[in-house]
């Protein structure tokens, strides 16, 4: 059993998120669980954020959606794959 997680790392997040959003709109079908993070209140939001993917498909795939994150300014992205030893 293998599973594939990438953290993306946003920052200048009200000027990047919206590329961001834009790619991964773009290959919406190979995420199965995404989680947002920011520290944010009403009157003080973060400029950074991390996105946590749980991904699906091709390994291809995954490592071009990694790069076209990686060349966005301010974000950082790595994928990590996880795997039980039997």
């Amino acid at each position: 059993m293998e599973r594939t997680i990438m953290a993306i790392l946003v920052g200048k997040r009200k000027e990047t998120a919206v590329n961001v959003q834009k790619i991964l709109t773009g290959w919406g079908c190979m995420i199965k669980t995404r989680l947002g993070l920011h520290d944010g209140t009403l009157d003080n939001c973060a400029e950074s954020g991390l996105i946590i993917l749980e991904l699906v498909g091709e390994s291809e795939k995954k490592d071009e959606l990694l790069r076209k994150l990686s060349l966005l300014e301010d974000v950082s992205a790595k994928l990590i794959k996880l795997s039980l030893d039997k």
